[in-house]
């Protein structure tokens, strides 16, 4: 396992890269789990798929991503994504672009685990 490994309760993400106005992160989702619907509003995202299927919530529509497709989220966009496999774990690339990139930036509008 990865040093910079930061375990949540859906998975873990880790960091690949950054530098002043981006960060890349590997994020990894396990069988039947869910982020936390937020926004954020110091960075847009770009999520890309590399294994499994994600169910992307961007505002109001829900879009199915599978390997080598890709979304773009804007700044206060409201997005979270889920993982319905009952066996595979969902990987993505998330590329943060903005003034502001920290964990702190996160507005949590709901989340099946309870925090804030």
């Amino acid at each position: 396992m990865s040093e910079n490994r930061v375990i949540r309760p859906w998975g873990w993400y880790e960091s690949i890269t950054s530098d002043e106005g981006y960060q890349v992160k590997r994020i990894s989702v396990n069988p039947q789990s869910i982020l936390s619907l937020q926004k954020h509003f110091k960075r847009s995202e770009h999520w890309t798929m590399v294994q499994g299927i994600g169910h992307v919530t961007k505002n109001d529509e829900i879009i199915e991503l599978k390997a080598d497709e890709s979304v773009y989220l804007p700044v206060e966009c409201i997005h979270r994504i889920e993982n319905r496999s009952e066996t595979e774990q969902l990987t993505f690339i998330e590329v943060q672009c903005g003034s502001y990139l920290g964990e702190d930036d996160i507005v949590r509008l709901e989340d099946v685990y309870g925090r804030a």
